[in-house]
């Protein structure tokens, strides 16, 4: 993104998941449900919180959070909790952080993300996306580029499939991680291209 753009973090984590937390600084921290892996708001500075559905305009960023399909809380009560998948548009592109999202949602839940030109979509299980939903939802939603989140990795204390379970689903042998990804439009493939990124500290 360019430099001028809104600074945005999604999902802050706490320690409890295996990582150190970094501390950042941003325009503006989204939460797609309040769980120690996603909703740790101490870890970043300056930021405007955006924790539920609606539309947002700030920092030049144009966000729009949406309920998705509930899923069950760690009680042993069945409690229903909400998840919030955000579209975060750009100028240069369009951003869809699905959260913690647990089933396929409706058409009419796919068609109000509109177009999607990168989805950053859980694909490890557990209480998120197994791989086979995964590739299910990216083949609803096509958009450009696909990054993988919420996987087993060497650090985490989460129970999760490891990430080559969704790259087989995709029909894809091993990616190697990039350090980063920028985006514009004149630099989206015309085929579904997923990009696995580096995590640091593990």
């Amino acid at each position: 993104m360019e430099r001028s753009a809104a600074a945005i973090v999604t999902d802050p984590f706490d320690k409890s998941i295996g990582f150190t937390p970094p501390h950042l600084k941003a325009d503006v921290v989204t939460v797609s449900h309040d769980a120690p892996g996603h909703s740790n708001l101490s870890t970043v500075k300056g930021a405007r919180t955006v924790t539920g559905p609606g539309e947002y305009e700030i920092a030049g960023a144009f966000i729009t959070g949406m309920r998705t399909t509930m899923r069950n809380s760690e009680d042993g009560a069945g409690t229903q909790l909400e998840n919030i998948a955000y579209v975060i548009e750009y100028e240069t592109a369009s951003i869809c952080h699905l959260g913690d999202m647990s089933a396929i949602p409706a058409q009419t839940q796919v068609e109000a993300l509109g177009t999607v030109n990168v989805l950053l979509v859980p694909v490890g299980g557990g209480k998120g996306l197994n791989a086979v939903q995964a590739a299910e939802i990216i083949s609803l939603i096509q958009p450009s580029i696909v990054v993988p989140m919420h996987y087993k990795t060497g650090k985490t204390k989460l129970k999760l499939d490891p990430l080559s379970r969704f790259l087989k689903e995709m029909g894809l042998g091993r990616v190697s991680p990039e350090p980063s990804l920028k985006v514009t439009q004149s630099s989206l493939p015309e085929e579904t291209q997923v990009v696995v990124l580096q995590r640091k500290g593990d």
